[in-house]
C-alpha cells in the first residue's frame, strides 16, 4: 500500500485529535471531549492538514507501525482495523462511498466535542463514548 492510499484509510472521525490523558503510573489512556484548536467541529477535519504537525507539535501522523503498537487508536479507527487484519465498517467512506456515513452512524466526534482552545480542565472532561462501538448495520436499532 503506497502513502495516498494509505492515507485514503482515514474515515474522518477526529477521534485520534481528541486530547488524551496517560496515567504515568499504569499507563491507561483516558479519552476527553476535547479536541486540538485546529480541528474543524463541523466537518471532523484538519483546518491546517499540511502545516499540522508544525503548528501542533504533539500531531501524530498515523502511520502502519503506530497503528499496530498504539493502544489509544479506538477500535473503530480505520488504520487500527486494516492493521489488525480486519474489515472497514459500512460507515466508512471507502465502504459506504459517502464521508457522512461516519457522522450519521455516530462514529465520529461531530457534535461531541470542545476545542482546547476554550481552556478548560482536561480531567474534568473525561468520556468513554470514544471506545464505544457503535455504528451497527444500517437499520439496526
Amino acid at each position: 500500500m503506497d502513502a495516498d492510499e494509505w492515507e485514503s484509510l482515514c474515515d474522518g472521525c477526529a477521534k485520534c485529535c481528541l486530547i488524551k490523558l496517560e496515567d504515568i503510573e499504569t499507563g491507561d489512556i483516558a479519552f476527553t471531549e476535547i479536541v486540538c484548536r485546529l480541528l474543524e467541529l463541523g466537518t471532523c477535519a484538519c483546518s491546517d492538514y499540511p502545516n499540522r504537525s508544525t503548528r501542533v507539535p504533539d500531531c501524530l501522523q498515523v502511520t502502519p507501525d503506530l497503528a499496530r503498537t498504539a493502544n489509544w487508536l479506538p477500535s473503530t479507527c480505520a488504520y487500527r482495523l486494516i492493521a489488525e487484519g480486519k474489515e472497514l465498517s459500512w460507515w466508512h467512506p471507502l465502504v459506504s462511498g459517502s464521508h457522512e456515513t461516519v457522522h450519521t452512524a455516530g462514529i465520529s466526534v461531530r457534535d461531541k466535542v470542545v476545542h482546547e482552545s476554550q481552556r478548560i480542565d482536561p480531567e474534568d472532561h473525561i468520556v468513554s463514548w470514544p471506545e464505544q462501538r457503535q455504528g451497527g448495520e444500517p437499520g439496526d436499532t
